[in-house]
C-alpha cells in the first residue's frame, strides 16, 4: 500500500496525536460502520504501531478498509478491557471475529445465607447475594479466593446442612464447622465483613493479616503456602480496581461532563444501558456562558423527548440542579432524576470514577480541538494587549522548582502557534542557588544560560518570554536580556490574582476571566510549573537512589550503604578518623586511609566545579560572553543534566 495514500496518512496522523493513556479504539469504514474494536494500555503507542513495520494480511486489510479512527479513554487498562468486550458485542465488528465468544467475565459471589460462602461465577442472580467484579483476569480471581481460604476458616460445602460430626476441613483447621454449631452466626459473618472491606479497598487489617500469615508460613518453612499468600496479595491489586464499565444493577443512566478552553466547550456523555457502558458521545460547542450555566444549556439541547432521558442523569456540578430537575419533570414529562456525583450517594466510588472517565474524554477532545484550530485568537489578542511587534508564534516559559533550596531546577518549555512543542523543552540544574532560596537569581541563571547559547548558535529567538512570577522575576530576566543586547518581550503571570506584569511596570495588566490571551498564558504557566516540579521530583528520587559515595574509588554498593548510614555526607567522611572508617567497613587501616584521602579529593573537586560555575554565570549575567566562555557554561549545564 502506498504511503502517498491520503486516507492512510490521515489515519496515521490521528494515531500520532492520540493520548498516551489507556482506552478503547475503533476503526470505521466509509459507511461509518465499526469494523474493528481494540483496547490499549497506551492509545498513542498502540495506534501508531499499525503504521510501523511489516504487518500481517489481516492488519493490512483493516487499514485499507478504514476511513477513520475514534477512541475512548479510560482510567486504566482494566476498564478498557471490559469496555472493549461490551463494544464488540454491540457492534459485532468484521475484524473482531476471534473475540466473539459471547462469554461474560467472572465475578466473586457472596451468598445470602445464614452462613455464607464465596466462590467464582459467571452468572449473576438477583437473589440478595453480594457480587464483586467483574474481573477479566480469571486466574487472578482464583488465586485471590485461594488466599482467602488460607486465612479465613470458611465453609467449602455447596449446600449447608446440619451435621453431627464436622468434615475433614474442620480437622485441617480450614473451616469452623458452622454445620455443627462450632461457631456463632455473628462471629462467622465477621469474616465476610472483613473480606467485603478488603474488596472495597478499605481492608487494611485484612491485608495485614494476609501479610502476617505469609511471614508465619515462611518462618515455618512452609514456602508453598507462603507463595500462595504472596500471589493472593498480588491478585488483590486487581480485585480492588474500581470498574465503571460494567455493574450488576441493570440500570440505564448517563454521565455528563465537560471541559472548556475559553469559548470552546466539549461535552462527553457516557451512556450506560442495562448496567453496561455501551458508548461515549462527544459534542463540540462554543459558549460564552459561565461554567454554572453550561450543563443546563447543553442538556436542554441534548434531551428533546422523554424517551431519550434515562432514569438517572449524573452531572458534575450542583449549579442548576433544581431547575434542571423541574425542566425534566414538567417539560419533558420524564420520570428521571438529576443527580450530583458526590460522596453522599450510594456506590459513590463507582459513579465518581465514571464521571472522571467522562471528564477525561471531554478534556482530550478539547486538546484535539485546540490542536486542529491552533490558538490564533489568543495569539492575536496577546499581541494587541502586550503591544508586541508581531504575533507571538513562539513563546518560551520559565519556572523554578526546589524543596527548601535543595535540588533547584529551572524548566524551559516552548509553545508554538499556541500549542506545546515538547521537543524544545529543556531543564537546567541550578548551581548559583543550590542550598538556599533566591528565585530572582535562579531566573537570572536560567535566562543567562539559555539565551547566551542561542546567541552563540545564532538560533531563532522566541517572540515572547513568560515568567511564572511577578515583577521581581520579570525585572531579573529583563536585566539579563539587556546585558546580552537582546530585545525579546518579557511578561510574568502571578498566580494569586492572575496578573500580567511587564518589565518596569508599576501596576499589572488584568484581563477578563474569559480572555483567550489569559487562557493561553495560563496554559504556558501551568506547563512550566508541571515540568519544573516533575524534574525536581526526579532529582530527589535519583538522590535517594544514587549515593555520592559511589564516586569514591574502591567503594561499591555495599560500602556506600554502610558509609551513608555511618557518616551521612562526604564532608563527614573527610573529617572521620581512620579507625572509624576501618571499623565501619571491616577493612585494614591503610585501605580506610585511602578511602578518606579519595573522599577529600572528591570533595575538593566538587567545590572547584561549583565555584567555576558560579563565577562563569555571574559573568554571563553582566556582559555578552565569548563563544568559548558561553560554550563552557553550556558544557557545565550538560554535565549537570547527565
Amino acid at each position: 500500500m502506498s504511503n502517498n495514500n491520503p486516507v492512510r496518512e490521515q489515519l496515521h496522523q490521528t494515531a500520532l496525536k492520540a493520548p498516551s493513556s489507556s482506552g478503547v479504539y475503533f476503526w470505521r469504514n466509509k459507511k461509518n460502520d465499526v469494523i474493528y474494536v481494540g483496547k490499549a494500555k497506551n492509545l498513542k503507542n498502540r495506534l501508531s504501531s499499525y503504521f510501523s513495520g511489516k504487518k500481517d494480511i489481516k492488519t493490512r486489510l483493516l487499514i485499507s478498509n478504514a476511513s477513520s479512527i475514534e477512541y475512548i479513554t479510560t482510567a486504566n487498562e482494566y476498564e478498557a478491557f471490559l469496555l472493549e468486550n461490551n463494544l464488540i458485542k454491540k457492534y459485532t465488528p468484521k475484524y473482531n471475529i476471534d473475540l466473539k465468544d459471547g462469554k461474560s467475565y467472572p465475578v466473586l459471589r457472596i451468598t445470602r445465607e445464614e452462613f455464607p460462602r464465596l466462590f467464582k461465577t459467571r452468572n449473576v442472580l438477583h437473589d440478595g447475594s453480594v457480587y464483586f467484579g467483574p474481573y477479566p483476569d480469571a486466574a487472578a480471581l482464583d488465586t485471590f479466593i485461594d488466599a482467602l481460604y488460607q486465612i479465613y476458616p470458611l465453609r467449602h460445602c455447596r449446600t449447608f446442612k446440619k451435621r453431627d460430626a464436622p468434615c475433614l476441613y474442620y480437622h485441617m483447621g480450614q473451616c469452623k464447622a458452622p454445620c455443627c454449631g462450632k461457631i456463632s452466626k455473628d462471629s462467622y459473618n465477621e469474616y465476610f465483613g472483613e473480606i467485603s472491606a478488603l474488596l472495597e479497598g478499605k481492608g487494611i487489617e485484612t491485608t495485614a493479616r494476609i501479610e502476617a500469615a505469609m511471614k508465619e508460613a515462611a518462618a515455618a518453612l512452609n514456602f508453598e503456602k507462603a507463595a500462595r499468600l504472596r500471589d493472593g496479595l498480588r491478585a488483590l491489586m486487581i480485585m480492588q480496581n474500581q470498574n465503571v464499565v460494567e455493574s450488576f444493577d441493570n440500570e440505564d443512566r448517563d454521565y455528563i461532563a465537560y471541559s472548556r478552553e475559553g469559548e470552546l466547550v466539549s461535552f462527553t456523555v457516557l451512556k450506560v444501558r442495562g448496567g453496561k457502558l455501551l458508548g461515549r458521545d462527544n459534542y463540540r460547542v462554543t459558549s460564552l456562558n459561565e461554567d454554572d450555566e453550561l450543563s443546563g444549556e447543553f442538556m436542554s439541547a441534548y434531551y428533546t423527548s422523554k424517551e431519550e432521558v434515562p432514569p438517572t442523569v449524573f452531572v458534575p456540578t450542583k449549579e442548576g440542579l433544581s431547575y434542571l430537575q423541574k425542566w425534566i419533570t414538567e417539560k419533558l414529562k420524564a420520570d428521571a432524576q438529576i443527580v450530583l456525583v458526590s460522596d453522599n450517594i450510594q456506590n459513590a466510588a463507582r459513579h465518581t470514577a465514571a464521571m472522571n472517565m467522562a471528564f477525561h474524554n471531554a478534556k482530550e477532545d478539547i486538546i484535539r480541538r485546540m490542536r486542529e484550530r491552533g490558538d490564533m485568537p489568543a495569539l492575536e489578542e496577546l499581541r494587541d494587549i502586550l503591544h508586541l511587534p508581531h504575533l507571538p508564534v513562539r513563546i518560551e516559559g520559565f519556572d523554578i522548582a526546589h524543596i527548601g533550596g535543595k535540588f533547584p531546577v529551572a524548566s524551559l518549555i516552548s509553545f508554538y502557534n499556541g500549542n506545546p512543542d515538547k521537543k524544545n523543552y529543556r531543564y537546567f540544574r541550578l548551581k548559583t542557588t543550590d542550598g538556599y532560596i533566591d528565585d530572582f537569581q535562579s531566573m537570572r541563571e536560567a535566562a543567562s544560560r539559555r539565551y547566551t547559547r542561542l546567541l552563540n548558535e545564532q538560533a531563532d529567538l522566541p517572540d515572547l518570554i513568560l515568567i511564572d512570577g511577578g515583577i521581581g522575576q520579570v525585572n531579573a530576566v529583563q536585566g539579563v536580556l539587556k546585558a546580552l543586547n537582546l530585545d525579546i518581550p518579557v511578561a510574568g503571570l502571578a498566580k494569586r490574582d492572575e496578573e500580567i506584569w511587564l518589565p518596569g511596570a508599576f501596576s499589572p495588566v488584568c484581563l477578563p476571566k474569559r480572555s483567550d490571551a489569559l487562557r493561553l498564558l495560563q496554559r504556558v504557566r501551568d506547563e512550566t510549573h508541571r515540568f519544573a516540579t516533575s524534574r525536581n521530583q526526579a532529582l530527589r528520587t535519583k538522590e535517594n537512589i544514587v549515593s555520592v559515595f559511589l564516586e569514591i574509588p574502591n567503594v561499591g554498593e555495599k560500602r556506600a550503604r554502610l558509609l551513608t548510614k555511618k557518616f551521612m555526607t562526604v564532608e563527614n567522611l573527610c573529617n572521620a578518623e581512620v579507625s572509624a572508617v576501618s571499623q565501619c567497613l571491616s577493612i585494614r587501616s591503610d585501605e580506610a586511609a585511602g578511602i578518606i584521602l579519595a573522599a577529600k579529593t572528591l570533595s575538593e573537586r566538587r567545590k572547584k566545579i561549583q565555584e567555576k560555575q558560579m563565577q562563569s554565570l555571574k559573568t554571563a549575567g553582566t556582559t555578552v560572553q565569548t563563544a568559548a566562555e558561553a560554550q563552557y557554561i553550556e558544557d557545565l549545564a550538560d554535565s549537570a543534566l547527565n
